[in-house]
């Protein structure tokens, strides 16, 4: 099926377009994702690990604790940071005291410090790799990283504004539904599969990825 007809089963689905548009997520413009400093994005990243499994709103209204407890989420801090300051952590009111969790940010703080040092910032490292390869890019993540496989990775690149898509339950069961999927989503055959179901819609339409994995996701009941 054409990504035309998709939509326009998205458009009976939720009752006309401009219902679809209110539901698109922001594409974020040149040079924003090299604006945002390293920081921000271990602390995106951070929040993301804690949301998984956990109840998202708790996260979020405990998250001014979290970047006073944190001190910002300095990264080139947090890659060394000493053993007693991680046990402090885990008995910190403020934040969620989950231990395997707080154990995350040493080993994300890293991956983005290396990153930064190869391509002048994690932004930048982030902006030059292309939608067209989101597949490798979370990959890359879940290599390099701590606890960012599954969605928790592409959350984290959907809110950050790194164009994407995200394998939601809705888009899964509408990939297996127009056959463009038939391995697991979470293994690597089956992110490549999605991977080339966006890039020929995308080619199709030249439509946004996040844009495409929302709309697909309104085609389901």
């Amino acid at each position: 099926m054409t990504f035309s007809r998709l939509y326009e089963q998205a458009v009976i689905q939720k009752g006309g377009e401009s219902e679809i548009r209110a539901r698109l997520p922001r594409v974020s413009e040149p040079g924003e994702l090299e604006a945002l400093s390293d920081d921000r994005f271990l602390s995106e990243l951070t929040r993301c690990v804690f949301k998984a499994g956990f109840v998202w709103r708790v996260i979020d209204n405990k998250w001014p604790g979290f970047e006073a407890a944190f001190d910002g989420f300095v990264p080139v801090y947090w890659q060394q940071v000493p053993p007693e300051v991680l046990e402090r952590l885990s008995g910190d009111e403020r934040i969620v005291r989950n231990t395997q969790k707080i154990l995350t940010v040493p080993e994300n703080a890293r991956m983005i410090v290396d990153a930064s040092r190869e391509h002048g910032s994690f932004g930048r490292f982030l902006a030059d790799w292309p939608s067209s390869d989101q597949a490798g890019l979370l990959l890359w993540l879940k290599r390099n990283g701590a606890r960012l496989g599954g969605n928790t990775a592409q959350y984290f690149l959907r809110w950050v504004g790194w164009d994407g898509f995200i394998l939601s339950r809705d888009v899964i069961a509408a990939l297996y539904r127009e056959e463009m999927l038939d391995a697991s989503p979470g293994s690597k055959k089956g992110l490549m599969q999605a991977q080339q179901a966006f890039n020929r819609w995308h080619e199709e339409t030249g439509l946004p990825y996040s844009h495409l994995s929302r709309i697909l996701s309104m085609t389901v009941d």
